[in-house]
């Protein structure tokens, strides 16, 4: 399997696997693929990464910017992450967020933030704070990776691209 940067041909194949790994599930409003289109015309998709296995297209991981009420900067937020249903429980996923998480730190940011599965992500090193929120996402659901020993305070908002819903 290769990680790499996505090309322009790649932009299909990522609206099909996002459509693909979020069409049942249960958290999802299925605009994600909606979102990954809007931070892409923002120039705001920071690091996005595709999965390729023997030629084709099974996964794909974005980062975009975040804002602190606090006034921190230099944090980026990671998703949506999808992987092809019937690729899923391979190591794809994991593979993605490390090499997403590496080229993030090649950047000098200062951390991540994620809604997610804690179950899921703290492996990597995500954890909750309860000096930083997400409005509407359950507390255990909101988490955040630092790369400089320290948490930023207050309300986290992703970009804009987040409400698109075509």
């Amino acid at each position: 399997m290769v990680i790499r940067k996505e090309a322009r041909p790649d932009v299909e194949a990522i609206t099909d696997i996002t459509k693909a790994a979020f069409g049942n599930h249960p958290f999802s409003n299925n605009t994600e693929q909606f979102i990954i289109h809007a931070l892409r015309a923002a120039n705001a998709l920071t690091v996005s990464l595709v999965a390729e296995l023997q030629g084709k297209l099974v996964g794909h991981i974005a980062f975009s910017p975040v804002t602190f009420t606090d006034g921190n900067e230099n944090w980026y937020g990671l998703g949506p992450i999808s992987v092809q249903p019937d690729h899923q429980k391979q190591g794809i996923g994991t593979k993605l967020v490390n090499e997403g998480l590496d080229l993030l730190k090649d950047l000098d940011a200062d951390g991540c933030v994620l809604v997610g599965a804690p179950k899921y992500y703290e492996r990597f090193g995500f954890k909750s704070s309860n000096e930083l929120k997400h409005e509407g996402v359950p507390q255990e659901n909101f988490l955040a990776l630092s790369f400089c020993d320290r948490i930023p305070t207050g309300v986290v908002e992703f970009h804009q691209a987040f409400f698109a819903t075509e």
